[in-house]
C-alpha cells in the first residue's frame, strides 16, 4: 500500500509545542496522508556535550504526540550508521518502502540552511520538501533549485526552543506553558536539565 508520507526529524532534546503546533501544520496540508516524526539519535550538527538518551527522548515524543490523528514516531535512524544524516534515512525509506512519496517536513529556519545540508542535492532528488512558513513570507535567499521542489504550508510559529527550555529548567523556571504536562512529568521524574 502507497502513501503520501511527511517525515519530520529532530533531537526533540525535549519536545516543545512548538514541535506539537508545527506538526499539526503539516497534517493541514493536503500534500501528506501521514505525518512521520523521526527521533535522530545522534545529529552531526548538534554539538551539545549532553544529550538527553534516546530511551527518554522518545518516551517524551510518544507523550507529547499521542492522540494525533495520521501521526506515527518512527525510531528508523536509530537503527541506521551514526551519525544520523537525513539523506541516511530517505535512502534506507526509498530501499525498504519504494512505494510512497516522501515529503520531507521542516521549518523556514531550515530551509535557509538546508543548501549546507550534507547530501542535500540527493534529498532533492528523491523527495519534495514540505515547509512551514509564516505567511506571506518569502525566500529571495533560497537557491531556485530548491525552490521548485519545495511547497509550503503557512504556520504561525511559537516563540520556543528546545534549548530556552533546557536552560529555563537549569534556572528552576516553570515551563509548563511551553511543553505537554506529560512532557513535563518524565523532565521531573528523570531531572532532566537540571
Amino acid at each position: 500500500m502507497s502513501g503520501r508520507i511527511g517525515l519530520f526529524g529532530g533531537t526533540f532534546d525535549p519536545v516543545h509545542n512548538g514541535h506539537i503546533s508545527i506538526a499539526q501544520s503539516f497534517l493541514q496540508s493536503d500534500l501528506i496522508d501521514e505525518l512521520w516524526v523521526l527521533l535522530t539519535p545522534y545529529p552531526p550538527h548538534k554539538t551539545r556535550e549532553f544529550q538527553t538518551p534516546y530511551e527518554i527522548r522518545l518516551e517524551m515524543l510518544e507523550k507529547a504526540f499521542s492522540g494525533i490523528s495520521n501521526l506515527s514516531i518512527k525510531t528508523i535512524e536509530n537503527e541506521l550508521p551514526k551519525p544520523s544524516y537525513s539523506v541516511q534515512t530517505i535512502r534506507y525509506l526509498k530501499e525498504h518502502l519504494p512505494d510512497n512519496t516522501y515529503f520531507y517536513c521542516m521549518g523556514e529556519d531550515s530551509l535557509a540552511k538546508f543548501h549546507t545540508w550534507k547530501y542535500y542535492e540527493e534529498i532533492l532528488e528523491e523527495c519534495e520538501l514540505l515547509v512551514a512558513q509564516r505567511p506571506g513570507e518569502t525566500h529571495k535567499d533560497v537557491e531556485d533549485k530548491i525552490l521548485q521542489r519545495t511547497h509550503f504550508v503557512d504556520h504561525t510559529p511559537l516563540d520556543v526552543s528546545s534549548s530556552g527550555i533546557r536552560e529555563k529548567v537549569a534556572a528552576g523556571i516553570s515551563i509548563t506553558d511551553r511543553v505537554p504536562e506529560e512532557v513535563v512529568k518524565v523532565i521531573e521524574k528523570e531531572q532532566l536539565y537540571s
